[in-house]
């Protein structure tokens, strides 16, 4: 199998989801590695590894959705519930901008009173103040919730975000894309259409997109396979990926509990990854969840992106993962692993190589 597996990404020929599947249960780790280290030597022959400086800006934990994953999520009556100040989020990105940062990434929860005209007068101000910043912000589930209790239509929302200054859509809210997954983590979620209808309406508009996957709570591998090439097809048809980011579920807090993947299982995803999805440009690999040492080893099963320093980051730290990285540290941690550095924008523009 591996010999066929080989010929035919030699031949840039797209596997089967059954040769995909092999390769995640059968294949052994170095293999699949060194295949996924084949594909990112192809895409990024610079041996260059790229960084965002960014921040993550939670406006509210209130949340309907209630997913059975997450730590952060409050009730609106809860103590500890909050809407952040329209001030306390401009101080915060007055923070960035002077790090040095250029990317800001805002979500929060299913509010059930923040409407659109909240969001526009929000990201008009920010456009205003902070021009330099790509407001790379809004889940498609934050989005659709808006449109629903706005009561507008899914594409007359994405094109007021867009004009009042929403620059690009994260994929979060991914997890797996197969609403049998979807129904038991995460039941109040739009399911798996709904999240590529709003990806496909951006790219429409022109907007740069994302996609995630949060494995390691209650999918199949079959499931996760099912994922990659859901995203693969979205975007052949035209999708606007510019990166795709996996990740491993924190059971830390969370109601949904259990366990969570291993290392070699991550490494194992994130390399099946690369090897998909050899039509998204750009792999991250999760610091975040995994720690530095492994965001090392990940360079070397596929990704040529560690995402963003994260100057904030409260939904993951949650659930009890709080790894930090300064952008010092970022660079030696690239220039450890025997790559070379940069900084880059969302759009993936260098801003400054080191």
């Amino acid at each position: 199998m591996i010999e066929t597996i080989q010929q035919k990404m030699e031949a840039q020929d797209l596997l089967t989801r059954s040769e995909a599947l092999w390769l995640l249960t059968d294949a052994d780790l170095l293999q699949i590695g060194k295949l996924a280290d084949g594909i990112r030597r192809r895409l990024h022959p610079d041996n260059r590894v790229t960084f965002v400086v960014d921040r993550n800006v939670n406006y509210t934990n209130i949340c309907e959705s209630k997913c059975r994953f997450c730590a952060y999520y409050r009730d609106q009556g809860a103590p500890d519930a909050f809407v952040l100040a329209e001030e306390e989020i401009y101080a915060k990105i007055a923070e960035l901008v002077a790090q040095g940062g250029t990317q800001l990434l805002m979500q929060g929860g299913l509010h059930p009173h923040l409407g659109i005209e909240w969001f526009e007068k929000l990201f008009r101000e920010i456009k205003e103040r902070f021009p330099m910043v790509q407001n790379h912000s809004l889940s498609p589930a934050e989005i659709t919730h808006i449109a629903a209790i706005s009561r507008l239509s899914l594409p007359e929302t994405l094109r007021r975000l867009q004009a009042a200054g929403l620059d690009s859509v994260p994929g979060g809210g991914a997890e797996i894309l197969v609403d049998r997954v979807r129904q038991e983590i995460s039941p109040k979620k739009i399911g798996w259409e709904g999240w590529a209808a709003v990806m496909a309406e951006a790219s429409r508009l022109g907007m740069p997109t994302t996609a995630t996957m949060m494995f390691g709570s209650r999918e199949t591998p079959a499931e996760i396979v099912e994922h990659l090439f859901r995203v693969r097809e979205l975007k052949a048809v035209g999708g606007s990926f510019t990166a795709f980011i996996p990740w491993t579920y924190q059971p830390g807090n969370t109601e949904l509990g259990g366990s969570t993947a291993s290392g070699v299982e991550y490494l194992k995803v994130l390399a099946l990854s690369r090897i998909v999805l050899d039509n998204i440009p750009n792999l991250q690999a999760s610091w975040v969840t995994q720690g530095a040492k492994l965001a090392q080893v990940a360079l070397f099963f596929g990704a040529n992106d560690l995402g963003g320093t994260m100057l904030e980051e409260n939904v993951v730290a949650a659930a009890g993962c709080t790894f930090r990285m300064s952008r010092e540290e970022m660079v030696a941690l690239i220039r450890g692993a025997g790559f070379c550095p940069a900084q880059r924008t969302t759009l993936y523009h260098l801003v400054k190589e080191y």
